[in-house]
């Protein structure tokens, strides 16, 4: 975030937390912020640290050093203050089989604290707004894997928090299950803070307008998602006659302006990519320079935007954990 903070529009702040468990540092020295309002993609490879962040931002425990605050108030002096502001969805959620949906959510409204008399209309609210109203009467033994996803988004969603995290919430849906759950949160986004931890670009880069970035507990990158994408370096895609390809990846090679280039198939034709470092301000006319100047023919010329992966690993290295790449099917 640039600028000076305020913090009174900051919904998460962390400043240089830290998080072990015995020798392992699961969180290492973190810090970034969250404003009011956002759905916040928080991005990271299995094992980068996302799931001990997210039960410290839920008030579960505190960081063994530095602040960590919430809606302003601070998880280590005060996690049920955090508590109370939070709803949270873990990866696995522990439902009641053999309660009805209703049945559950007031359960879990009572847990939140609502007066009894409130609890009525917020079971309305809550089964309206996860399009449960059909499926209130039914055993949640009985319900699809969407649904009871659904399910559980409700009883995170009852208490009526600021904060909404959802951990991995489409992990073990199908296609069609997951296209119905973002299409859910979009319709949930702007009234309350969201936070979604996932290690699944695509379906972040679909949902969300803040991202912050981590890998080995540490962080990447934060900002606005308009933010973030400005920060990849260029990529172009580039076809030189078949002469001519050892000369121009030598070419390549000797240009400080070019980080890296790599043969890629598209549309079954080999092409070269070719990354451009971020202060590379024409890459087009660059490489069209660099071609003539070599006496090298160029018959594709077609530069692309980075993605939210090729960003993640300019900034952390191609082997900081294990990603998991959603096929278009999966996140269309």
């Amino acid at each position: 975030m640039k600028g000076p903070v305020d913090h009174v529009t900051l919904m998460i702040e962390a400043s240089n937390i830290t998080r072990s468990y015995g020798t392992l540092k699961a969180v290492d020295g973190l810090s970034f912020q969250v404003p009011k309002g956002a759905v916040c993609g928080f991005l990271g490879p299995n094992g980068a640290g996302k799931s001990t962040t997210i039960r410290m931002i839920a008030g579960l425990f505190a960081p063994d050093s530095g602040q960590l605050t919430v809606g302003g108030v601070d998880v280590s002096h005060d996690p049920l203050g955090v508590r109370a502001q939070v709803g949270y969805l873990p990866e696995s959620t522990a439902l009641y089989p053999e309660l009805r949906v209703e049945e559950y959510l007031n359960f879990r409204a009572g847990l939140t604290g609502l007066p009894s008399e409130s609890v009525p209309s917020a079971l309305d609210r809550t089964l309206d707004a996860c399009g449960l109203g059909d499926v209130r009467r039914r055993l949640v033994s009985s319900l699809s894997r969407g649904y009871r996803q659904r399910v559980g988004l409700a009883s995170a969603l009852v208490g009526d928090p600021a904060l909404l995290i959802l951990d991995e919430p489409t992990v073990g849906l199908d296609p069609v299950q997951q296209r119905a759950f973002r299409g859910l949160l979009s319709q949930l986004a702007g009234e309350r803070t969201v936070l979604l931890s996932s290690h699944l670009m695509a379906e972040v880069d679909s949902s969300c307008d803040w991202l912050v970035m981590i890998a080995g507990g540490r962080l990447v990158a934060s900002g606005s998602r308009e933010e973030i994408l400005g920060q990849g370096a260029s990529v172009v895609h580039v076809r030189v006659a078949d002469g001519d390809r050892v000369r121009f990846e030598d070419a390549c090679r000797d240009e400080p302006l070019i980080e890296a280039t790599t043969s890629v198939e598209h549309s079954s034709r080999q092409v070269l990519e070719v990354r451009c470092t971020a202060g590379c301000a024409e890459p087009l006319a660059m490489i069209g320079a660099l071609a003539s100047h070599h006496e090298i023919t160029l018959h594709e010329l077609r530069e692309s935007s980075s993605s939210l992966e090729d960003i993640f690993l300019q900034h952390a290295g191609a082997n900081d954990g294990d990603w998991a790449i959603a096929s278009p099917e999966e996140v269309s």
